[in-house]
């Protein structure tokens, strides 16, 4: 194949692909910019081609440029933020790598540099930081703008939940890690903010982060900070661990995190410092860190979305909180406690549920746990006419899924039992049940009792002497 051909070849790819890129040859000069580039820094392609990279980027410093390091040094750029100015001076964001290529005499004859707009979530990311920079929050009060949970205002009675409850009361009386796991819904952020605030570093910050809500590259820079000339547009600015520092970090869903910045989070727990992206200072820190998982440790490691070494160091405190298909006898205070809860928002006045609401209410398995019985109560009230009594016709409950029909009635043996105990018989019964129907097959068992593979998992733990 001639050479024009490759390049002919090389435009059409780049005409297909989504992420914009730029070709120059060994001079610098322009050869390929395809049209997703030119849409991402709004530059026509004809003001590009055959010209130098340096007319095309006179906003960036010469030895901040990623083409410059590519060409005169031979140093690839791979997946770094860079935050420059385009032609026309609109400030421009994203996820930049840049490579030198050579031919197999190892002469350098061009640099390819691809890059992932990222704009929007920088300014977002941005405005985060800048929300979460400056003096520690206070501890909750009736007059707080924004809501701050504590301990009384968590509601369960049942007997799994008052020892996750119980173990976390006495988390808080220290500043060691904790690590809350428990599904979608269950309350995991109402208890991290229960313990920071019933603890020693109530008045200190308390900061949280979703690690599966950036990219990579935005999380590092917002976590540990980020050095003026790190890469280019890169300031001198705080990350959470520095803004937090005396106080306490909630890192929602750390197994999202991608597993290289886990390495990173790891050494910052055992060093209790941090290093800003791009810097050579170390910065002393003491926080608190507490983190969250949706879905069991053992399947997360198992499948490579956790390390190993870092969950051994999250969880010198752990607490798993149950589903609250778990927790049945808690359904109907929590749907009290909602009812009370909406009504004061909407302005109604109901003041019951009916017999068959309520029997509605605990025939449901909540995927959603809490949050969805929540939603439910709330659509409920908010829709309700001038009725006092909650009907269950009000309720918006999925129909129940098929799966495994428990009969109770091959409990025996249980009278004068605690209705935790009866629960429970029945449980292990479903479950023996149903691994038996599927020959073991976890996966198999789940979908006929119509759970999750986590939860039947944890179940399996939990009654270990039924296998």
């Amino acid at each position: 194949m001639k050479a024009s051909q490759y390049q002919k070849l090389l435009r059409e790819l780049g005409s297909i692909l989504q992420e914009g890129v730029h070709i120059v040859d060994a001079d610098g000069t322009t050869i390929i910019y395809n049209e997703a580039m030119a849409a991402l820094e709004e530059t026509k392609r004809e003001d590009v081609i055959s010209k130098s990279y340096r007319e095309t980027y006179p906003n960036i410093p010469e030895d901040e440029s990623t083409f410059t390091k590519a060409l005169r040094h031979g140093m690839a750029t791979v997946n770094r933020p860079q935050t420059y100015l385009n032609r026309n001076g609109k400030e421009i964001s994203v996820i930049n790598s840049t490579f030198p290529v050579y031919d197999h005499d190892k002469n350098l004859i061009a640099a390819i540099e691809t890059a992932h707009d990222i704009t929007d979530i920088k300014t977002l990311s941005d405005a985060i930081l800048e929300m979460k920079t400056g003096s520690a929050p206070p501890a909750p009060t009736a007059d707080a703008k924004i809501k701050k949970y504590l301990f009384s205002d968590i509601e369960g009675k049942s007997k799994n939940f008052l020892e996750a409850l119980q173990k976390a009361h006495k988390a808080a009386e220290g500043s060691a890690s904790v690590l809350l796991s428990g599904e979608t819904g269950t309350g995991k952020e109402l208890f991290a903010q229960s313990i920071h605030y019933a603890g020693a570093r109530r008045e200190k910050p308390f900061l949280a982060q979703n690690c599966a809500a950036l990219p990579e590259n935005l999380l590092e820079g917002i976590l540990f900070g980020t050095a003026k000339g790190g890469f280019t547009g890169a300031l001198d600015r705080q990350g959470l661990f520095e803004q937090a520092n005396g106080g306490a970090i909630l890192l929602d869903e750390v197994s999202a995190m991608p597993y290289a910045l886990q390495s990173k989070l790891l050494r910052v727990l055992q060093e209790n410092y941090v290093r800003r992206i791009g810097g050579t200072k170390d910065i002393p820190i003491d926080v608190r860190v507490i983190a969250t998982l949706n879905e069991t440790p053992e399947s997360l490691i198992d499948s490579g979305r956790l390390r190993k070494d870092l969950y051994y160091r999250l969880k010198v405190i752990e607490i798993v909180i149950p589903p609250l298909r778990e927790r049945l006898e808690d359904i109907l205070g929590l749907a009290d406690a909602f009812l009370d809860k909406y009504n004061k928002k909407f302005g109604k006045q109901i003041w019951m549920l009916e017999e068959g609401a309520k029997n509605k209410l605990l025939d449901y398995d909540y995927p959603g746990n809490v949050r969805e019985l929540e939603n439910i109560i709330m659509s409920a009230v908010a829709l309700s006419d001038a009725s006092h009594v909650l009907l269950e016709n009000a309720l918006d409950i999925p129909a129940k899924a098929a799966g495994f029909d428990g009969n109770i009635s091959e409990i025996k043996d249980l009278n004068g039992a605690s209705l935790d105990d009866f629960i429970e018989a029945v449980e292990k019964r479903i479950v023996k049940r149903c691994l038996a129907d599927n020959g073991g097959n976890i996966s198999k068992a789940a979908r006929q009792m119509g759970i999750r593979r986590q939860a039947l998992q944890y179940k399996l733990r939990k009654y270990k002497e039924i296998l």
